[in-house]
């Protein structure tokens, strides 16, 4: 595939090319200021206490956001998995150095957005800003509703209040993550969060196969909201 039409494919699956068609991603790309990265398991794609030039979107592959404690262990932050994800437009927009690093934790492509094409005054370019605007909007949602979570009372309130808000009609929940990245999420050691969903289905209020989450008893489900 040429090197434009894999970045038009890989931008048009992003959010910031949300309701662009065809000849507006090709407008913003004419920009030349967007890239396509390479990078192989292990490489960092910006380090902590780098400055921000770029906006990046994962095409294909897997990162890790990382943080290094004082004594260099190396704490996980959360994972982004999804081509279209986008990242480090916080700390771009802000003109803040990042304070985390990004990892490669295999064979990852990655579009680099130069921060100068987010502030171009042309109509493709506009588009972009709205759907960023989309974008961080969503992303304040979801903060808005860990906090939510995380200000449970115990454990068994976080579990259940992060279930109701990811449930179906039907009571089922599939999760797309791993149990160590839910047990990130909810700042708990994973064997804690296992100990505790085993809890609650040992006592019928729901039931677990893998990353598939049924709600069982409703009336005691409801109880710890």
């Amino acid at each position: 595939m040429a090197a434009k039409a894999k970045l038009a494919e890989a931008f048009g699956k992003s959010l910031l090319a949300e309701n662009m068609e065809e000849n507006d991603i090709e407008s913003f790309l004419k920009l030349g200021r967007v890239r396509l990265i390479c990078c192989d398991k292990g490489e960092v794609i910006f380090h902590d206490g780098d400055e921000p030039s770029c906006l990046y979107i994962l095409a294909e592959g897997e990162v890790h956001i990382r943080k290094d404690s004082f004594t260099g262990r190396s704490i996980f932050l959360s994972e982004i998995n999804e081509p279209g994800d986008v990242f480090g437009e916080v700390y771009l927009l802000l003109g803040k150095k990042y304070d985390m690093y990004v990892e490669a934790v295999r064979e990852t492509q990655i579009l680099a957005i130069d921060g100068e094409a987010l502030l171009h005054s042309a109509p493709a370019a506009l588009l972009v800003q709205q759907n960023l605007m989309r974008v961080l909007a969503r992303k304040a949602y979801f903060m808005h509703n860990k906090l939510k979570i995380l200000a449970s009372g115990n454990l068994r309130e976080k579990i259940i209040r992060f279930l109701f808000w990811s449930m179906a009609p039907d009571g089922s929940i599939t999760l797309d993550f791993t149990r160590e990245t839910w047990a990130d999420y909810l700042t708990v050691a994973r064997p804690s969060l296992s100990r505790e969903l085993g809890a609650l289905q040992a006592e019928g209020i729901i039931m677990v196969q893998g990353r598939q989450v049924r709600v069982i008893d409703r009336e005691k489900f409801e109880a710890y909201l």
